[in-house]
């Protein structure tokens, strides 16, 4: 009974924090702005403090409860605002059937239990006339938004 119940807890310890050892407190993420690079990006949450990237790239986050704030700037350009959604790993419930109390509080504790989403993109809008310093024109009107029309 005793030797039973032994290997039942070192099984329970080893399984704790189930979703902090299968996939990490940290995470890999994309941010692209379609059909504009070069533009600067600031992510910032409580987690992660403010991260600058050029796009297109990719960053390690911090996993956290807490969203991501983005805003994309670029010259000739409208800001692009948004946010880069944090939601829960899908371990995470495994872990409460195999881990229970404990390992759900170790991956909580490590940001473990959540997942941001990967592939982030961000549209920038052109400002009509606009010119860079380098003298050159902005489109505005990018190829994606509709086609010439046939008379």
């Amino acid at each position: 009974m005793r030797k039973a119940l032994a290997v039942s807890l070192i099984g329970l310890v080893t399984l704790t924090g189930c979703a902090t050892l299968m996939k990490g407190t940290t995470q890999l993420v994309s941010v692209s702005t379609p059909g504009v690079t070069g533009a600067t990006c600031t992510l910032t949450n409580r987690a992660n403090s403010a991260r600058t990237l050029v796009t297109p790239a990719t960053i390690v986050l911090e996993k956290s409860t807490e969203n991501v704030a983005v805003t994309c700037t670029k010259e000739c350009y409208q800001d692009a605002v948004g946010v880069i959604a944090s939601g829960a790993e899908v371990m995470t419930a495994g872990n409460v059937l195999v881990g229970g109390v404990v390992g759900l509080g170790v991956d909580a504790a490590t940001g473990a239990m959540n997942k941001y989403t990967e592939d982030n993109q961000f549209t920038m809008v052109p400002i009509q006339g606009c010119r860079t310093k380098a003298g050159d024109k902005v489109s505005a009107s990018p190829s994606w938004s509709r086609s010439p029309k046939m008379t």
